[in-house]
């Protein structure tokens, strides 16, 4: 646990057992969220990703262990108190009335209503729609965008909060190349800016590249924590993901890079 000292966001031998369940789909589990840095948490479908992400935004109750913000008991903070402390995107984002996009980032400042930081919503709405690469679609109805646009709206929602702490559950997922990393590299800005971070992938490329610290979860248990090129090794990757891989630094930036090992034979044909 010493590991964890330092982290602001911690979930200690966190299991949780659904209700009427007798299986357990996350079992002992720590995790620490530090200030400055971006944590992700991988491994494969079934794992225990978003239900551990669930336990440290607060919205999934562990039957044992326990979460703490700032050594504070996470259970003991009023909604609208952890609302400003902490900033949450979901994987599901569904909004069915024609709310327009600036409305729904706007959402992100309720928080703060009836407070002196009230009066920077403008503000925060304007640099959440233009980080998101979404200024041009202020006026559209969330209903009437495609599902990447979709998603950028509400990760500007969830920057317009203007918390010290990103919880951010697959925010890739629906969005093409360009976006993605720009996503992953807002990420990391703001943990250059001294935010703690945490961000569910399910690329393990876009963890070796972006990511301060990884862990790695297999069926509900923490395999290993720590630094990408540490956690990520062919080895470990085969043995989670049940698929060999090859490891290697990329010749321009020395990042490590996870390949597939895949057969010669495996290869369409040129036509």
């Amino acid at each position: 646990m010493s590991g964890l000292r330092d982290a602001v966001l911690e979930a200690r031998d966190v299991t949780v057992v659904p209700d009427g369940g007798r299986r357990e789909i996350l079992s002992g589990a720590s995790l620490g969220i530090r200030a400055g840095e971006v944590h992700a948490l991988v491994g494969p479908n079934g794992a225990g990703k978003s239900t551990l992400f669930g336990v440290i935004a607060g919205d999934v109750v562990p039957s044992a262990g326990s979460v703490h913000l700032d050594g504070v008991l996470l259970a003991e903070f009023r909604p609208r108190d952890l609302a400003r402390r902490r900033a949450v995107l979901l994987q599901q984002n569904a909004v069915s009335f024609p709310f327009t996009v600036a409305q729904v980032v706007a959402m992100g400042r309720a928080p703060w209503a009836r407070t002196p930081l009230a009066d920077d919503d403008e503000a925060a709405i304007a640099a959440a729609l233009e980080d998101t690469d979404i200024v041009d679609l202020a006026d559209r109805t969330v209903p009437s965008l495609s599902g990447g646009e979709r998603a950028r709206a509400a990760l500007a929602r969830v920057l317009a909060q203007r918390t010290d702490i990103l919880l951010l559950d697959e925010p890739t997922a629906a969005l093409d190349l360009r976006h993605q990393e720009d996503v992953l590299a807002l990420a990391v800005r703001r943990a250059r800016e001294g935010a703690a971070v945490a961000v569910v992938l399910h690329d393990l490329n876009s963890a070796m590249a972006h990511a301060d610290r990884v862990t790695l979860l297999s069926r509900g248990r923490v395999v290993a924590a720590g630094i990408p090129a540490e956690v990520l090794t062919a080895e470990r990757i085969e043995e989670v993901y049940g698929q060999a891989v090859d490891v290697f630094p990329h010749p321009a930036t020395g990042v490590p890079v996870v390949t597939p090992r895949r057969r010669a034979s495996d290869r369409p044909a040129p036509w």
